[in-house]
């Protein structure tokens, strides 16, 4: 079949988008790398270009020729099937390949996949570039979370830009959501929109009366939790979150910094009075237990998210639920390196639900599961409670 102008449409302008975001970049701030977690933005740059050139241009693309060879060493992320790498923490070690150089390998990358998508494809193909498509704009939110962290941690503080808003205000008054107990169907279930395997394994959940919020905690309502001297109670506390806060001296979600005496928060438009208004951002799964633990009450569990989410709006950020991340009735990873890109993450994680400011267009979905370990909070992360 021929990939259809809407699909080769969707590939180009999801391409696009990924410049569009280092665009505001300074040269320098392209190699940088703070953290394990956190990847250079020149290596997103080219790892989202080398995910298509091996799995899709070097098995089906007759005669095509490899850019450079020693690029699947450096872009290769986590695919034991495909070969040896540079390991993670070592990312932001590498002077090259140059910006300009990645630049170019992209742009080759994409001009061959625009020939090869010219021609017919089989099913199997376009599955394939869809994963590689979403698989892209996973990195488009990582790239801004990445690009947030390097500049928010430069004691300089500097704006990425003027224009990216990440505290939208919530004008509505809480109200609790109140869910009946009964049998509920969780999973994807639209054969003709794009899923990850991760979500697939429609099933049924016996759930009980449960209450939720239309509303996500907002700093406000952080800054009572931090005024009554919550990292400071070790009853609200996993065990493994005390050791956390203790080890890592935390006393704010990231980003906070306390100045004279008042908080401000680390945007992307510069440092900023905390937006008292806003959602709270960038905890950790530690922390939204020992918020939920003060207020009296709960996480929902991505079940009772999913079951209640048609009831409030979602989107400004991920969600923590209280559900560890495990496969759903029946999951089985696809063989070779795609089934690496969910599968092997099955434990000591947990599922976040819902979407953030940095989530790109045409990505979310009510059955999305994102998940991280219970410390990271470099996302726009915040959370719901339940009762």
């Amino acid at each position: 079949m021929i990939a259809t102008d809407t699909l080769v449409s969707f590939f180009l302008e999801t391409r696009q988008h990924t410049e569009a975001i280092c665009k505001p970049l300074e040269i320098e701030d392209y190699v940088v790398q703070p953290i394990v977690d956190v990847s250079p933005p020149k290596w997103h740059l080219g790892h989202t270009s080398w995910f298509f050139e091996e799995f899709i241009l070097k098995p089906h693309k007759p005669n095509y020729k490899l850019f450079h060879e020693d690029f699947a060493f450096v872009f290769n992320s986590y695919y034991e099937n495909v070969g040896k790498r540079v390991i993670r923490n070592d990312r932001g070690n590498l002077s090259r390949p140059g910006v300009a150089k990645v630049y170019d390998y992209r742009h080759y990358v994409t001009n061959e996949m625009k020939d090869f998508l010219s021609g017919e494809i089989s099913a199997e193909i376009e599955e394939i570039l869809l994963i590689g498509i979403h698989h892209e704009k996973q990195h488009q939110e990582l790239l801004i979370t990445d690009i947030k962290y390097i500049l928010g941690n430069n004691p300089l503080l500097p704006k990425y830009n003027d224009s990216f808003s990440e505290n939208p205000h919530q004008k509505f008054q809480r109200e609790w959501i109140e869910m009946d107990e009964g049998i509920y169907e969780i999973g994807h279930t639209n054969s003709d929109e794009f899923c990850y395997d991760n979500e697939l394994g429609r099933h049924k959940v016996y759930l009980h009366d449960y209450k939720i919020s239309n509303k996500l905690v907002t700093n406000a309502e952080y800054l009572e939790f931090i005024n009554a001297g919550g990292y400071k109670d070790f009853n609200l506390w996993h065990a493994e979150g005390l050791d956390w806060v203790k080890q890592n001296q935390i006393e704010a979600p990231m980003f906070w910094h306390n100045i004279d005496g008042e908080w401000h928060q680390y945007t992307l438009q510069g440092l900023q009075k905390i937006d008292i208004d806003a959602p709270l951002s960038h905890i950790s799964y530690f922390e939204a237990f020992a918020f939920a633990q003060w207020k009296e009450c709960r996480l929902p569990t991505e079940f009772e998210w999913e079951a209640a989410q048609q009831s409030f709006e979602w989107g400004s950020r991920w969600e923590w639920t209280e559900s560890a991340y495990l496969p759903y009735p029946g999951y089985k990873k696809a063989p070779g390196a795609i089934g690496e890109y969910n599968g092997k993450f099955m434990v000591n994680q947990k599922v976040l639900r819902g979407g953030s400011v940095a989530t790109p267009n045409k990505h979310t979905r009510p059955t999305y599961r994102n998940f991280f370990q219970t410390n990271l909070r470099w996302q726009f992360t915040g959370l719901r409670l339940a009762q």
